[in-house]
């Protein structure tokens, strides 16, 4: 788990873990990791968690990682939002941040999700503003992850793939490519996870998710309380043959934590791929 040169991201090209306050001992004892990745919102920029700060004393790199943007939103990003994940990246020193391709609220409410965007001409345009507005206040590239999602919107014009390939070229972002996502959006559809890949703009990739699901109710649910299935971590292994060079990967957990031996071997199993 020896970290390599930092990739298109600035990231180091290694095996990094999603920090979070139940399991931050468990993250303090890995040796080797290449990055953190902090939740925004759960972050005060003028102190950051004791387990965090201790981590940035190794200089373990630290990327926030922000749920409520809603860029996908028809209303314009709420300013002081994109102020607390610009605080975030400097108070972190963070070599950039990472949001979701997904909208959390319409009007005053909340959705309390990550919810798709539908993948029409109209919802690139929403994007891409509110990308462009967050770009302007951050000193850090910026790189955007496509959600898991049950169903696609009716109206829908493009695939994902061109889809995301157009968004990514009109904010000159990187891609937060989560092989979960991916594995789940594919099976739920009855479609080769590993076809999606030929069309991925996979040049534009700045570092990789992976994290455990379930099926239930003939679907399959990206719920990151569960262990990485092997199709998962088969599709890791593919990917990573398709990528034009090295990426940084990350293992996601955010709850039912299993003991710290059962947590290594996850984050083994996902360094192996």
């Amino acid at each position: 788990m020896t970290p390599q040169p930092a990739d298109q991201s600035g990231l180091p090209v290694g095996i990094g873990v999603g920090w979070r306050p139940e399991i931050s001992g468990w993250v303090a004892s890995q040796a080797g990791l290449a990055f953190c990745e902090l939740i925004a919102e759960m972050i005060v920029p003028a102190g950051p968690p004791r387990g965090v700060a201790e981590l940035r004393e190794r200089e373990i790199p630290m990327v926030p990682h922000g749920v409520g943007l809603s860029l996908g939103g028809v209303e314009p990003v709420d300013a002081a939002r994109v102020t607390h994940l610009a605080a975030c990246a400097d108070a972190l020193a963070a070599p950039l941040v990472s949001e979701h391709v997904a909208f959390v609220r319409a009007g005053d409410r909340e959705a309390g999700h990550l919810l798709p965007v539908p993948r029409t001409r109209e919802a690139l345009d929403v994007l891409t503003a509110n990308i462009r507005r967050t770009q302007a206040e951050l000193d850090v590239p910026l790189a955007l992850e496509p959600i898991a999602a049950l169903f696609d919107w009716p109206d829908d014009e493009l695939t994902e793939a061109d889809f995301l390939t157009e968004l990514l070229s009109r904010t000159d972002t990187l891609l937060l490519l989560d092989v979960a996502n991916l594995y789940a959006n594919a099976r739920n559809r009855g479609r080769d996870p590993r076809a999606q890949l030929d069309r991925l703009p996979l040049d534009r990739v700045a570092y990789l998710h992976v994290a455990g699901g379930s099926a239930h109710d003939g679907l399959y649910h990206d719920t990151h309380t569960d262990p990485v299935p092997d199709a998962v971590l088969a599709l890791l292994r593919e990917l990573v043959t398709r990528l034009p060079g090295a990426a940084p990967v990350m293992l996601e957990r955010d709850g039912h934590y299993p003991p710290a031996a059962a947590l290594t071997a996850e984050l083994a199993a996902v360094a192996g791929g």
